[in-house]
């Protein structure tokens, strides 16, 4: 069956030294440090080790066709977002990673899908960015849970929807600079506790905000199985609904009427809990997602859905057929 993952992260193998560019910030570069490995480096400091599957396109398509994924949707690491530079130099960065990734996608198109990456924090930039994102190849973007500790539901990020909208840009939502990071660094807690409500967090802005209702095409897909969102739905319909005066203020759909209408990753880790999320977003708004070439991610893509009893017709739906409706895509442009 083919097997689409819409959740992985890819790197250039080499990157300018954005930051002596620009003479400011913690702009990642690599330093290949040994065989296989290089080390991320934000600034002056250790980030994080990288294998050379997260860079090498002939590795990636081998470690896929050991674990039986036929297609993978390639996006930047959040990291790389930096939404937090000077607008003019995030649109350098954006285009430099929104190019290496399509030429990726052109070199292997029935294995690599593209998202790109936009300088949110500059919208009238960012939906420049989009339209070159679409004429160059890429199928949509995938943008941060918040921009700079602001919601996805400000006015100011509209342009940037009605453009997605327009042009049928499927839109990945990636939990990143994560509530509360600094008082629980200990434990691993921001990726643990902080990423699935930072997920949440994102779900809930766009829902109050009224964000699908003014924009009512768009095509959003959230990682990590919308991380706390499924499992706190019931509170939050109860206080949409109890507290509409605090709530209730920009939009007064009932939160429950989403699901079916928004897209979730498969990332869950936990067969209950993708049983559950089945349950109450349909087969047909939940695709694999695995992370990779992460350790947080799933180590075998797909092999969770494939162990569990979902009927035929889900698995299909879960696998590629969930995929292809968010991407815009059809299935013969993948089969050999």
């Amino acid at each position: 069956m083919l097997t689409i993952d819409i959740h992985t992260h890819i790197l250039p193998s080499d990157i300018p030294d954005f930051r002596k560019k620009f003479g400011y910030g913690e702009f990642i570069r690599l330093e290949h440090h040994k065989p296989t490995y290089a080390k991320m480096i934000k600034g002056d400091a250790f980030f994080r080790e990288v294998e050379h599957n997260c860079w090498n396109a002939d590795v990636r398509m081998e470690e896929c066709n050991h674990a039986g994924v036929h297609v993978q949707v390639l996006s930047t690491i959040p990291v790389m977002f930096s939404y937090w530079a000077k607008p003019d130099d995030c649109m350098e960065l954006s285009r430099f990673l929104n190019n290496h990734i399509a030429e990726v996608v052109k070199a292997n198109p029935k294995r690599f899908i593209g998202l790109g990456t936009l300088p949110m924090q500059a919208p009238e930039l960012a939906v420049q960015e989009l339209e070159r994102c679409m004429k160059i190849g890429l199928r949509g973007i995938q943008i941060g849970s918040n921009v700079n500790q602001e919601n996805l539901n400000e006015p100011k990020f509209y342009p940037i929807w009605e453009k997605a909208e327009k042009l049928g840009a499927a839109i990945f939502v990636h939990p990143w600079e994560m509530m509360g990071e600094n008082e629980m660094k200990k434990y691993w807690l921001p990726w643990l506790v902080g990423m699935p409500a930072e997920t949440s967090r994102a779900i809930c802005s766009m829902i109050f905000g009224g964000i699908f209702e003014k924009f009512p095409k768009l095509k959003v897909a959230f990682a990590h199985g919308g991380g706390s969102f499924p499992s706190t739905i019931g509170r939050i319909e109860h206080g949409h609904h109890c507290r509409p005066d605090l709530v209730a203020l920009d939009n007064l759909t009932s939160p429950k009427s989403y699901l079916g209408k928004i897209y979730f990753d498969s990332l869950v880790h936990d067969a209950d809990m993708l049983r559950f999320l089945v349950k109450l977003a349909g087969a047909e708004k939940v695709a694999l997602g695995s992370d990779y070439p992460f350790p947080l991610g799933e180590e075998i893509p797909g092999k969770l859905i494939k162990s569990m009893d979902f009927t035929s017709e889900q698995k299909e739906w879960l696998l590629h057929g969930t995929a292809l409706e968010w991407l815009g895509l059809e299935k013969r442009m993948f089969e050999a």
